[in-house]
This record gives structure tokens, C-alpha cells and sequence, in this order.
């Protein structure tokens, strides 16, 4: 599947040097210094792929999915989608390309308006648009319901009275309501029960499938981005440290962030011996990153030039990209 992505001509998106800073205020408003939520992210989204986006809490996921939104605007980089940089566009401008551009939000509670019922949030992105007419956006809005699997007269109820995977799959319902060619998922099933988890994980596959859409996967358990994502990217304080497919990474990890990252996933098999790599030392404060290489604070296999030069993400091998001394 690899060689499929590597073959196509144009990606369906590509993030270059996507970089987003917090600025640090004192009590009287002056700028002291800058939280480096993100601060060099680069990859490709290819057309019908998912691209799965992992790594502890704080390292920048959830901020990198919404500043490719401009939910939050970045501080430098491009986001070239279908050949055009969205980060350059006007307000009215961008508002065309955001129909092709939706997300799922974590907290599947706080996302809807607990004041409209569930069939006004979903044709609400229709409606923002000018898509069809209100018989049409309804009918549209039962259909989806059915689609995500909810009943239709569901559509007058009101987010309270959903539980929290219904209300995940409502918020699934509004993405797809003017059927974008892309969907980030940040972390759409961490907050829900294991057995509802994987109903969530199916019904998105069984949705990219139908409609042929690209997902942008955003989440720190490594089991469920196993099971959806084509590749993984792994990301360490704002920075992606290694990206590949997700066959190639669980089989041969290279950076010392990913392998001790995948020591820790549990083996449901008590007869299989496992070591676990421990990894020393705090994570550093995103507003006072360390030179050089962002791990090497952490790292066990730190050598001179890691605390002076920092790693470029390339190719070690075909389709296996990394953010390493030890490979360069």
C-alpha cells in the first residue's frame, strides 16, 4: 500500500514547516517567551489514506490538527491542499476550501450545542455552505443518522440525552455533511469504553470505504491507530521524529522515542516475554525546548552533535523517514 501512496503524482495534502507559538504574557501583557506547541511539522496526506498522528500527551498532536484548520492560526509553515496554500487564503476565500476540510472533535460533549437538537448541528455546516434547501438538508441530516447508526427520529433530541459514543457518531454525522475529501480525527475515541471504541473505529472505515475519504487519525493509543491508520507519523514535543507505514514501524522501529514508545503497549499473551525500554528524565517545557535535538535530554544513545545540531526527518529507507543522528 506504501508503494501505492509513493506512486500517486500529487498529494491530497502537504504540510510543510508547520510551526505554532504560544506567546508566555506577563501580568502586564508583555511577551516573555513562546510555548513551541508545534514547532517543525512536515508530511504528505494522500487520497484515500489514513495518516495516523501519535505521541504522548503535550506534544503537539491536537494543536497540529487544528492549526491545518486555521481553528488556530499558525505561525509559519504551509498547508498546500489540492495544489493551493490554504494559510494564504482570506476569511471568505477559505471558506470554499473548508467544505473539503472537516473535523471530529475529542470531547464529543463539549463539540455539540447543547441548546439545538442534534439535526440542526448536523445541517448546520450545510447551511453555512448553502447547500440545498431545508427539506433537502433534513433529509440529508435523517440520512446521515441512519448512515452513522442512529435512528432518524433521533434528529430532535438533544445532545444530553445521547450517550458519549452516540454523541461521537453525531459529530461523525456533521463532518460528513457536505462531503469533505478530508477529516481529522482528534483522538475521536479516547474519551469512550473500550467496547465502544472499536464500534467507532469500524464505522469510520466502513465510511472511508464508502465515501473515499482521507483521515488524519490524531491519537496516543498505539493499538487503535494499529488498527485504522495506512502510516503513522510519531511526534516528541512538536516535532515528528519518525514517520512510516504502519506495518514497517511496529516491525522495525528505528528512533529511540518509537521503540521505547511501543515497549510500553501491552501483549495480550502472558507467555511472551517483552522488554520494556524506561526512559529517563522529564519531558522538557515546550516554552524551553532544548538545542539540538529535542530527545536528546532523554535519549540513551546521545552523542555530541545531538546536543548542537538538530535531526532533519529523512528517508533511511524507502517509504521509512527519520529525525535521528544515529541514521544520518
Amino acid at each position: 500500500m506504501l508503494q501505492q501512496y509513493e506512486e500517486e503524482k500529487t498529494p491530497l495534502l502537504q504540510i510543510r514547516g508547520l510551526q505554532k507559538h504560544f506567546p508566555i504574557r506577563n501580568p502586564i501583557g508583555k511577551t516573555t517567551g513562546y510555548v513551541k506547541a508545534v514547532n517543525d511539522v512536515s508530511f504528505d496526506l494522500y487520497e484515500k489514506e489514513t495518516l495516523g498522528i501519535v505521541g504522548e500527551s503535550g506534544c503537539g498532536k491536537s494543536t497540529t490538527g487544528r492549526t491545518i484548520l486555521r481553528l488556530t492560526e499558525p505561525t509559519a509553515g504551509e498547508a498546500i491542499f489540492q495544489g493551493e496554500n490554504i494559510f494564504d487564503l482570506k476569511e471568505k476565500q477559505f471558506l470554499n476550501v473548508r467544505k473539503e476540510l472537516q473535523m471530529v472533535f475529542q470531547d464529543p460533549h463539549s463539540s455539540l450545542n447543547p441548546k439545538k437538537r442534534v439535526g440542526y448541528s448536523i445541517e448546520e455546516p450545510m447551511r453555512i455552505q448553502k447547500i440545498g434547501t431545508k427539506s433537502e438538508r433534513m433529509e440529508k441530516a435523517m440520512d446521515l443518522l441512519n448512515k452513522v447508526g442512529l435512528r432518524e427520529d433521533q434528529y430532535y433530541r438533544y445532545p444530553h440525552e445521547f450517550s458519549g459514543g452516540q454523541r461521537q457518531r453525531i459529530g461523525l454525522a456533521r463532518a460528513m455533511a457536505v462531503n469533505p475529501k478530508m477529516i481529522i480525527c482528534d483522538e475521536p475515541v479516547s474519551a469512550l469504553d473500550v467496547s465502544i471504541q472499536s464500534q467507532v473505529i469500524n464505522l469510520l472505515q466502513e465510511l472511508q470505504e464508502e465515501f473515499k475519504q482521507s483521515y488524519l487519525f490524531i491519537a496516543h493509543d498505539l493499538s487503535v491507530v494499529r488498527h485504522i491508520a495506512d502510516r503513522i507519523g510519531v511526534m516528541y514535543l512538536g516535532n515528528i521524529v519518525e514517520l512510516t507505514s504502519t506495518e514497517e514501524l511496529f516491525k522495525n522501529p528505528l528512533h529511540p522515542y518509537t521503540k521505547a514508545l511501543l515497549s510500553a503497549v501491552p501483549v495480550p499473551n502472558p507467555t511472551v516475554k517483552k522488554e520494556r525500554i524506561i526512559i529517563k528524565g522529564d519531558v522538557p517545557s515546550p516554552a524551553n525546548l532544548p538545542s539540538g535535538c529535542v530527545f536528546h535530554t532523554r535519549c540513551p544513545y546521545v552523542m555530541d552533535k545531538c546536543k548542537t545540531e538538530v535531526p532533519t526527518l529523512r528517508a533511511v529507507e524507502p517509504g521509512h523517514e527519520v529525525a535521528c543522528h544515529l541514521y544520518h
